[in-house]
């Protein structure tokens, strides 16, 4: 600003001394060098490891990484044209994030006071950005959005992204750990001799018996379909998975997919599922920051839209552990209902069915949407704590922080320990299964042999249609396979199966 008035001169980079810009410059670019690196080695380690999933994850990361480095250059290019965006002060007082002051909406006559007032500050702030200071106050207008706003702005941006991809993270190691405790389950189960006499040897089982079938369809009000829900809905908060359960999921999805397999590693092939689906649920998708951006809209001082939406994301996740709760019983009630006695094992039948409007996959989108809310909320609490203060006007009243953080703990908590490994392994009770089912070794196998398959189709002449309409069923075979493994499946992305020649042996 000018010299005059005792205001505190602003220094350019022309009047700064060359070793606090060096410095500042090497502080920089040092801690950006250093997590590039960071980010770097852990993408080889995971390639080492042969972790691709993760790996692609990790890529998804520095793919948001981007993409907020790149919303910040845009907002620092154009913020001096954001800046020169003038309009009328009367248009600045509606749908205000806090209550606006008395002395900044006095009357008409006073409105020039006023202005004088509220201008000295936005007088400063964009003296920093270009020649010419009080641009907007010359017109008695003030800025749409001010350089200081912007700047805030890109900050809660940034502090969002981190927030989410560090909240997944979590919820992927804990709801992990959690997952790999069932290893033993499957070592346990491995052990067992499946020799072709003892699986021609049936054995008669007494459904109502059985464990599964106890724990899931007997016992009182289970034959009623809304205490059944009410089952399905206490039993997400406690032994979420049993052993009973676990065996008699492997099973049914052996016996539906790969049937000659019975050592098949279904354990395995889970962790395998859930890598894959990690790399969506890691992501910022388009459809999330909508969500943001309603949610900046509705920010308006007395509706506590901050403290309302937390429940949301609250309830739909007790709805879809209570869902992959009910789908458990689903099966056992339909072994239950069927049966009397069986000879052999108790097999259940995955089915598309059970799931909602016949899709698993609707299951991925909500976890994802679930755990990005119950980020936002925590991040945009830390935001204004850091930004403006706890006892900010944008903080709200303590009665209403309380409940927001208590309810965040909570989704993060329940969402690794029980609604993840229940995903994990009920999704798997759809009348498909993932690509994740084919080993990396395999799947680059089948890639080659569709592409030599394809090159051969596209060799042979133009005028042999029924060889180009009608290729033999191991060539179409080839190129539906090569497909799947060739190319990166859509997240919850599933293969229907086919009889016999897609069981794995």
């Amino acid at each position: 600003m000018g010299g005059g008035g005792g205001e505190e001169q602003e220094t350019t980079l022309e009047f700064t001394p060359t070793w606090v810009v060096a410095g500042v410059c090497t502080i920089i670019v040092g801690i950006s060098l250093a997590v590039e690196r960071l980010l770097h080695y852990t993408g080889k380690y995971l390639k080492k490891k042969d972790q691709k999933p993760l790996y692609e994850a990790l890529q998804k990361v520095k793919e948001e990484l981007m993409l907020l480095g790149f919303i910040s250059l845009l907002l620092t290019v154009f913020q001096s044209g954001i800046v020169k965006m003038c309009v009328k002060e009367s248009v600045t007082h509606h749908l205000l994030p806090c209550k606006h002051r008395p002395s900044e909406s006095s009357g008409e006559g006073e409105s020039s006071s006023n202005a004088t007032e509220t201008m000295s500050h936005y007088q400063r702030l964009l003296a920093e950005e270009f020649t010419g200071t009080g641009y907007c106050a010359a017109k008695n207008k003030v800025p749409l959005l001010s350089v200081e706003a912007l700047h805030h702005l890109h900050i809660f941006i940034f502090v969002l992204a981190i927030v989410h991809v560090t909240f997944c993270v979590l919820t992927v190691v804990f709801g992990g750990a959690k997952i790999h405790q069932w290893k033993h389950w499957e070592d346990s189960i491995a052990k067992v001799n499946y020799d072709t006499q003892e699986v021609l040897k049936l054995k008669l089982t007494h459904v109502q018996q059985h464990d599964f079938i106890k724990s899931r369809f007997l016992g009182f009000g289970k034959n009623s379909g809304i205490l059944s829900w009410l089952h399905s809905f206490f039993k997400q908060f406690y032994a979420s998975v049993t052993k009973s359960d676990y065996v008699v999921l492997r099973l049914g999805f052996i016996m539906t997919h790969c049937r000659s397999n019975r050592k098949f590693n279904f354990h395995k092939y889970m962790i395998r599922a859930l890598e894959d689906d990690f790399r969506t649920v890691v992501g910022i998708s388009w459809y999330l920051w909508i969500f943001v951006i309603i949610f900046l809209l509705l920010n308006v001082n007395g509706w506590h839209t901050y403290f309302w939406i937390s429940f949301f994301p609250f309830f739909l996740l007790l709805a879809v552990g209570t869902k992959l709760e009910h789908v458990i019983d689903q099966l056992a009630r339909e072994v239950a209902e069927k049966h009397i006695a069986i000879e052999g094992e108790l097999v259940v039948k995955p089915s598309d069915g059970h799931f909602w409007f016949h899709r698993p996959s609707i299951i991925l989108f909500l976890i994802h949407f679930i755990l990005f809310q119950n980020a936002f909320e925590i991040a945009f609490f830390f935001w204004i704590w850091v930004q403006y203060g706890f006892d900010s006007c944008i903080m709200g009243h303590i009665r209403f922080i309380v409940p927001r953080l208590v309810i965040g703990v909570f989704i993060q908590v329940l969402c690794s320990y029980s609604t993840l490994p229940l995903y994990a392994i009920v999704t798997q009770m759809g009348s498909s299964f993932k690509a994740a089912i084919f080993e990396e070794h395999v799947q680059k196998g089948l890639v080659g042999w569709a592409q030599k398959v394809k090159m051969k189709n596209q060799l042979k002449p133009a005028t042999d249609g029924s060889s180009q309409g009608n290729p033999s069923s191991g060539s179409a075979m080839g190129i539906q396979l090569g497909i799947v493994a060739g190319k990166e499946p859509a997240p919850g992305k599933e293969i229907q199966p086919t009889t016999g020649s897609q069981e794995l042996k």
